[in-house]
């Protein structure tokens, strides 16, 4: 006989645990099924060794500037198999700490492929004990997987995915990077920064391209300075490998020699055709077509995080879990604006964005102000030298709200949350109170610019 499960989880990366413990919260008994590792991609192959891997760099840039500061350092190198190491170590310890996790809030986690295969039957299939659940409802979190490019296949060696780039066990002294947005841009600070000569090649006219103009054009200089070169508008035709380098061909007919050939040009949703044809799953292409209860077509079934395809971001499946958490044990939740979950980017400097940006909200017709203020006039980022980029808040003229922001500096992932506080905000923000001095500042002086109220920025 199946065990039963009121809430029978299909992956375990951050929509899928949070969905688990959410509804395990929620007295719900709970299974998570997982074919892979604990934490799914964010975790093992992400956003946590990307981010370790940026750490490093960022790191070994602040020692060989250290002399700005007036602090001499005789050397800083690059040891690579200490940086994977510790990149290793933080991941393993967070995988243990996740699977601690789940377990302390009573959910199961068991290790096996999870298939559909009718309305509240799962099946697992594992080397060491297949199996069969019965289940109350059901949530999908099947995550994503790099999209491969046609004529370009990965082989794991000369021509890698993100996945690879994370492991690979000696710096390489070149590297074509094929996309210039999130994952592309920041893989290539990451390599510039221990030696790679790097070179991105991006089909759109700008790097970074679901940001303004002005958020492209700034990164194009300061990857410049990091020795990575931008091609943008050109598209790679053919990359041919030979004596374990490769040669990448352009559309411009320019060809480029490298070490290693880094694909990143997006992700592509996840899930089980047999689970899509057992349920006659509805589809929205790759993706899984849900309605704003994060519910399928199919009573009982809720999909979440990249294998709904609409952020692709980690938080973004924390939202999403929430609310399918909630109504897989018997709740009524509904997804938010989209929009207003913010984006992030760990590039060198980083990029952070909220609600919508200049360029959508003229496209749209509204009639908009935009505020600017500088981190070179910011007394904290003058004294830790880094002056590097603005923040940009854009009114409604008729409604008289802050609609969105977006900021290029030093930390500003780390401000993006408070910049979704100031979201539908009006002139209000006068009254707010910010540290003195703090690199925060600048979000409020971009707010006060947007209603022509900036203290510190010369008249209009």
């Amino acid at each position: 006989m199946a065990e039963r499960f009121d809430v029978v989880v299909i992956g375990s990366g951050p929509g899928g645990y949070a969905a688990a413990i959410r509804a395990a919260q929620r007295d719900a008994s709970v299974a998570v099924i997982e074919k892979g590792l604990i934490g799914g991609t964010c975790l093992n192959c992400g956003c946590i060794p990307s981010k370790t891997l940026l750490a490093s760099a960022h790191t070994l840039l602040l020692m060989k500037h250290a002399g700005l500061m007036g602090i001499d350092v005789p050397s800083a190198v690059p040891n690579w198999p200490k940086i994977q190491a510790r990149k290793d170590a933080v991941v393993a310890g967070f995988r243990k700490g996740l699977t601690g996790l789940i377990q302390s809030n009573k959910a199961r986690i068991i290790q096996g492929r999870g298939i559909v295969t009718a309305l509240n039957r799962v099946k697992i299939e594992s080397e060491t004990a297949p199996m069969e659940l019965e289940a109350g409802t059901i949530i999908l979190a099947t995550g994503s997987q790099p999209i491969e490019l046609p004529g370009i296949p990965f082989d794991g060696q000369t021509i890698i995915s993100s996945k690879e780039a994370l492991e690979l066990d000696q710096i390489p002294q070149s590297m074509v990077i094929v996309g210039g947005g999130i994952i592309g841009c920041e893989m290539a600070c990451a390599y510039a920064a221990v030696g790679t000569k790097v070179t991105i090649v991006e089909a759109l006219e700008r790097l970074i391209p679901m940001e303004d103009e002005w958020v492209g054009r700034l990164m194009t200089r300061e990857l410049k300075k990091l020795g990575i070169e931008s091609l943008t508008g050109q598209k790679v035709t053919a990359v041919e490998k030979a004596g374990g380098l490769a040669k990448v061909a352009l559309e411009s007919g320019q060809a480029i020699d490298a070490e290693k050939v880094l694909v990143c040009v997006g992700r592509r949703p996840v899930i089980d055709a047999e689970t899509v044809e057992a349920l006659n799953l509805q589809m929205n292409g790759p993706a899984v077509a849900v309605n704003d209860k994060l519910q399928t077509n199919v009573a009982g079934v809720y999909a979440i995080g990249d294998a709904v395809g609409t952020t692709y971001l980690a938080h973004g499946a924390f939202a999403e879990a929430d609310v399918a958490a909630v109504n897989a044990t018997g709740g009524e939740a509904t997804i938010g604006d989209y929009s207003l979950i913010p984006r992030a980017v760990y590039t060198f400097p980083e990029i952070a964005s909220v609600g919508r940006n200049e360029e959508s909200c003229k496209a749209g017709g509204l009639d908009v102000s935009v505020g600017r203020a500088f981190f070179r006039a910011n007394g904290r980022s003058i004294a830790h030298n880094e002056t590097v980029g603005e923040v940009r808040a854009v009114r409604d003229n008729l409604t008289n709200r802050i609609v969105g922001v977006t900021m290029v500096g030093a930390v500003v992932t780390e401000l993006a949350g408070a910049a979704r506080a100031l979201v539908g905000s009006t002139e209000k923000i006068t009254e707010m109170s910010f540290p003195h001095p703090t690199v925060s500042e600048v979000l409020k002086e971009a707010a006060e610019d947007a209603f022509g109220l900036s203290l510190h920025n010369l008249p209009r």
